[in-house]
């Protein structure tokens, strides 16, 4: 099989810590993966085949050939010492790395990454903050990767490069992997539907709470059923959609809004989300509605992990106990807080910044040793 298991040295407790204390919040990204992160001009994006402002699977020499054409369409400021970013990525990566280094959860993750260069980058970037990665098998080949063009108006046009990647099967799924944690968190792809569907069944077999995150507008739109189907059996307990997404799932109802999105998510799920970009999000949970305005003074540098970052805030809030709207503003923060740089990684001056918001909101602030 080439595939072995990676210890957890070098992270929070030692070698066997998950065993010892399984991590409270796990994240399940079946293929580990890495992005070359780049602002740059009009130009190149017109010379990329497949729309702007979407993302789109390419080849790997497709995706080498950008990144050697990034090199001479670079927007690079003064302050950047490297002009491209790479950075272990993914939308569940970037949630749980958010949890463990913000907030001071005790997370890890479940996945496969290929004995590659890129593999070797995901694993120690992931070790760096404190990821249990004890679960996540190494296997013989390559690690995903994806080029993100950032613009000069922050939107980005992502390039995958996912064929070949290493990935976890549904049948390497253990029980002990999910036992004694509290939340697994997923996120939506066709492609990764058996695994989904495998995780949750050992998850509600072992009394884990599933978070799921509706991943992109296409994925809503061209897999709804599927997806209806998940939500309909009642084991998402919460539930995180954009606004496009939002829009998606229930296009064609009659009366169709955003507010009635909600509706139809917190019907199956306990706790429904819609984030609204710069105009904050709505949640319910029960009966209760609210409506929480995004926080702090808008400066987009790159969207890149607004989401996956607000999904970190509010699932701290959760495991803290903290109620709906106090949950949606700790969401606020996180989320404002990744945006002011490149990529779905946050810097030390921006949990600074997060800190100081929730502050400013009279939300306690997670102290190192939570």
């Amino acid at each position: 099989m080439g595939m072995e298991y990676l210890s957890n040295n070098h992270c929070n407790g030692g070698e066997d810590s998950g065993a010892v204390n399984p991590p409270v919040i796990l994240g399940l990204q079946p293929s580990a993966l890495i992005d070359h992160i780049a602002k740059v001009d009009w130009s190149l994006l017109s010379q990329i085949s497949g729309e702007s402002g979407g993302s789109f699977p390419v080849e790997i020499e497709e995706l080498e050939h950008i990144l050697s054409e990034v090199k001479i369409h670079i927007l690079s400021s003064p302050d950047d010492l490297s002009p491209v970013k790479t950075i272990a990525a993914g939308s569940v990566a970037n949630t749980i790395r958010g949890l463990a280094a913000g907030f001071g959860v005790s997370c890890g993750i479940i996945g496969a990454c290929g004995d590659d260069e890129q593999g070797k980058l995901f694993v120690s970037n992931m070790r760096l903050y404190g990821v249990n990665i004890s679960r996540l098998r190494m296997k013989k080949g390559s690690t995903a990767q994806c080029v993100c063009l950032v613009d000069e108006l922050a939107n980005r046009t992502m390039r995958p490069c996912l064929s070949n990647a290493a990935k976890i099967q549904a049948d390497a799924l253990m029980r002990e992997d999910f036992r004694g944690s509290k939340w697994l968190v997923l996120r939506y792809a066709i492609s990764n539907l058996e695994i989904i569907h495998a995780a949750i069944r050992i998850a509600k077999q072992e009394g884990v709470l599933v978070s799921l995150d509706l991943a992109s507008f296409e994925m809503v739109r061209k897999f709804r059923l599927q997806l209806l189907q998940l939500l309909e059996s009642g084991n998402i307990d919460l539930c995180f959609a954009n606004e496009d997404e939002a829009t998606e799932l229930v296009r064609g109802e009659e009366g169709a809004n955003l507010e009635s999105a909600l509706e139809f998510l917190a019907k199956h799920c306990q706790w429904a989300v819609v984030t609204l970009g710069p105009n904050g999000c709505i949640a319910k949970h029960g009966k209760e509605i609210v409506r929480v305005p995004a926080i702090g003074e808008a400066k987009a540098i790159d969207a890149t992990g607004a989401g996956d970052l607000f999904a970190s805030g509010f699932l701290y809030g959760l495991v803290k106990g903290l109620n709906l709207e106090e949950c949606c503003k700790v969401g606020s923060c996180s989320g404002g807080s990744v945006i002011r740089a490149l990529g779905g990684e946050v810097t030390p001056e921006n949990w600074q910044w997060m800190h100081k918001q929730m502050q400013t909101e009279g939300l306690t602030v997670p102290s190192s040793d939570e």
